[in-house]
């Protein structure tokens, strides 16, 4: 992988350039970045022009707003991703040089290896957006394609544009188009939402008048489980995402909580205490137990998947604190995996596999995220300010959804694996417990 700046350069010299634009559009080179790994602080800079008209009549002023808009989500969803960073024009530079468009070479200068060219026409009510792919460095186009949505639908439009952006560079699917739910405090009740993966588009999923918490996506994205105070003691529901149906799954004496679909969508991992303890069991969608897989005196909570279904991570108070320990799926095997602090809780497996993060606090007395590889190495903090709790990684296995009450009382924020990048997507001060969506 060519040298990756971390830095954009915002000097910029302009020289002459060929003409890329006339290359054969029908040339499609096959090759990728390298993506980002666990401590790679190194995203690949990309650069995002301004949507440009290229049909033969006028526009509407609101089909120019809807350009814009489409612009600026792709050039959000593309500094969004871990592997990338977006370059941004320096316009005191464009100014200077009183120059109406930057070329391939420009860009590079700024500091760009690949570069987004969108182009719109507007036919019938629709929109259709021509999008091409450069390589700044080779001077050369890497991939294009066109994607047509109504107008209303412009957001979605965009996320796809950033999607195949991001499959051309790293061979993997984007994750725009994904869902979050949490918890959102109304009054004093507690109900289960939804929105896009950047907090647009939220809707109420449940209106139970009572406590509910720690919802999760069923993967095929049908369903939301999620424990009730419904009928007194809490208990495990789930709400249909298009009818809105809410039905119960489980119902045993004592508590159920902490729900965690296994990713082949059979089972369901959960914290029961009908024995009188808080035990961790496997059960099917209809609620009937398949095995209890803990057995100990102390308190087992907060069970987790591994990607390929067969282990599971989970805390345990065994070694006198909460600390995160992994089993085989069959409760075999158990084996402690973290020792840095003395209070590790909430661990949430990687969708790759490789790293469980978790709540840890640190010396300073601050609940922020952690992270650890299975193999119990590699330590890290990925949180420095407010309270952090409730993490869940993105489906791409490179993002962490996660709640901070660093700005308010409780919101929604994500970050990069690293740490990188934190972003808030909520602004009400009321939400908790996010869980991020499979990919459909």
């Amino acid at each position: 992988m060519k040298n990756i700046k971390l830095l954009i350069i915002t000097i910029v010299s302009f020289f002459a350039a060929a003409d890329i634009m006339s290359q054969n559009d029908d040339f499609i080179p096959n090759y990728t970045i390298d993506t980002i790994r666990a401590g790679d602080v190194q995203p690949t800079p990309i650069g995002v022009e301004d949507m440009k008209y290229i049909g033969a009549n006028y526009i509407k002023t609101e089909d120019s707003l809807v350009m814009n808009y489409i612009t600026r989500t792709v050039q959000y969803d593309i500094d969004f991703q871990a592997d990338f960073d977006l370059v941004r024009v320096d316009s005191f530079f464009v100014k200077m040089y009183e120059l109406k468009e930057i070329d391939l070479l420009a860009w590079q200068r700024l500091g760009a290896d690949y570069l987004v060219k969108l182009e719109a026409e507007f036919p019938s009510d629709k929109i259709r957006v021509r999008w091409r792919l450069f390589d700044t460095i080779r001077q050369q186009k890497i991939t294009n394609g066109i994607v047509t949505q109504s107008k209303g639908d412009w957001r979605i439009l965009g996320h796809e544009i950033a999607n195949n952006i991001v499959r051309a560079l790293t061979g993997e699917p984007g994750i725009f188009l994904t869902k979050i739910c949490y918890i959102k405090k109304i009054g004093d009740n507690k109900e289960v939402f939804m929105s896009d993966f950047d907090g647009a588009n939220e809707i109420q999923l449940t209106n139970t008048g009572t406590i509910n918490l720690s919802p999760v996506f069923s993967p095929r994205m049908e369903e939301v489980y999620f424990t009730s105070y419904l009928e007194g003691a809490p208990k495990l529901f789930k709400v249909n995402i298009k009818s809105k149906e809410i039905k119960k799954v489980a119902d045993f004496d004592g508590l159920a909580a902490a729900p965690s679909i296994s990713p082949d969508g059979n089972k369901i991992a959960c914290v029961l205490s009908k024995d009188g303890n808080s035990e961790i069991y496997v059960m099917d969608l209809n609620g009937r137990i398949i095995k209890r897989l803990t057995r100990h005196g102390a308190i087992d909570s907060a069970p987790t998947w591994s990607p390929d279904s067969r282990m599971i991570a989970f805390s345990s108070d065994r070694s006198g604190s909460p600390q995160i320990y992994i089993m085989d799926s069959d409760g075999l095997n158990v084996k402690r995996l973290t020792y840095e602090s003395s209070y590790n809780d909430s661990p949430i497996w990687s969708a790759r596999g490789d790293r469980i993060t978790f709540v840890s606090r640190t010396k300073y007395g601050r609940f922020d995220l952690a992270s650890i590889d299975t193999s119990g190495h590699d330590f890290r903090i990925l949180t420095e300010i407010g309270m952090n709790e409730n993490p869940h990684f993105a489906p791409d296995g490179k993002h962490i959804v996660f709640s901070s009450t660093r700005l308010s009382s409780g919101d929604i924020f994500t970050m990069d694996i690293t740490g990188r990048n934190q972003r808030r997507i909520t602004r009400n001060g009321n939400c908790t417990n996010p869980n991020w969506g499979y990919l459909k």
